[in-house]
């Protein structure tokens, strides 16, 4: 199987998208929602959507892994924003024009600053060697993750940069209906993009963990693939994901020939989310973390130590994982 595309930028609609005029169901405060029409965009339909792969999308936070310091590192997701004098004038642009690609950034001075170590990410387009800001006035960008940053200590629990292991969570390679939590070598990672899920994440649609005893871990981006899917008509699109169990997810990823990813959410379709019982708490799922050279040299509080305490267990679920710390 081809390796999928990483993601570096925002992700288009499947469909040809329009606002309606009555509060959001994803974002609180916001006046408005973003629904799919029945019309397949045109960029997907340019990447050859009917030949590409579709996968789970994961709700979490983006990560990507590359080097830093000599090493393979996490990096968190951290876009570079406009100040507030040139957010404004952005915005009162699209008031009167809609189209911000029209729109002129002076990036030395428009822009909050960043981290001396912040990266802009790698498909963003570029003038004069600048990275340009995307149809929403921010230049998507990474972070390396620090072991003892506070900012992201979840992120920096599923990783151990002394023996370059990151939890991940993937299909068992003999089992597609079994979930495996393994750990892996950062360098078998490397130039991918993740998502982190978990307790302090996203409010933790897929309830991991709990607040005395936190659990997180990274999904490779397009490790979840989707064997059944309907048409890509909106009212089987629809159905779908209403009345099938592997439909039980927070949306799709189709992950193109060209690189090009497309995506559509369950909000795209008017439907909910976060919901009860996803797909992902359907299946169950195995410890194999094939320690044993490493067990004594871990932190007894870190998330690597506690799962060589459950190492080779099954559980029914991913929400039945309790790490006893």
């Amino acid at each position: 199987m081809r390796r999928l595309s990483s993601v570096q930028r925002k992700m288009p609609c499947v469909f040809v998208t329009e606002v309606k005029e009555e509060p959001s169901t994803k974002r609180e405060h916001q006046p408005f929602k973003v629904l799919a029409t029945e019309t397949i965009s045109h960029k997907a339909l340019d990447a050859d959507i009917h030949s590409a792969i579709p996968t789970e999308k994961v709700d979490g936070t983006c990560c990507y892994v590359t080097t830093y310091k000599g090493q393979p590192y996490l990096w968190a997701r951290l876009d570079r924003k406009p100040n507030k004098l040139a957010e404004k004038r952005f915005k009162n642009f699209l008031h009167s024009k809609q189209n911000s690609k029209e729109f002129f950034w002076n990036v030395e001075e428009d822009f909050k600053p960043v981290p001396e170590c912040w990266i802009p990410a790698k498909e963003i387009e570029q003038l004069n060697g600048n990275p340009m800001p995307d149809e929403n006035g921010h230049i998507p960008g990474w972070v390396p993750v620090e072991k003892n940053n506070k900012q992201y200590c979840w992120h920096s629990s599923v990783v151990n940069y002394e023996f370059e292991i990151a939890l991940v969570l993937r299909h068992h390679s003999d089992d597609p209906g079994l979930l495996e939590i393994s750990a892996v070598p950062l360098s078998d990672l490397l130039e991918q993009t993740l998502e982190l899920i978990g307790t302090n994440i996203n409010g933790n649609p897929y309830g991991l963990g709990s607040k005395k005893h936190p659990l997180h871990l990274l999904i490779p981006h397009g490790a979840f693939q989707i064997r059944n899917l309907p048409t890509l008509k909106h009212n089987d699109l629809l159905s779908w994901f209403e009345g099938c169990r592997e439909g039980k997810i927070e949306g799709i990823v189709w992950h193109c020939s060209d690189g090009c990813l497309i995506k559509v959410h369950r909000h795209h379709l008017g439907l909910c989310w976060p919901i009860p019982d996803t797909y992902m708490n359907s299946k169950p799922v195995v410890i194999n973390m094939n320690l044993n050279n490493y067990v004594y040299a871990f932190d007894a509080k870190c998330l690597f130590n506690h799962f060589s305490k459950i190492d080779n267990q099954k559980f029914g679920r991913l929400k039945d994982i309790i790490l006893n710390v």
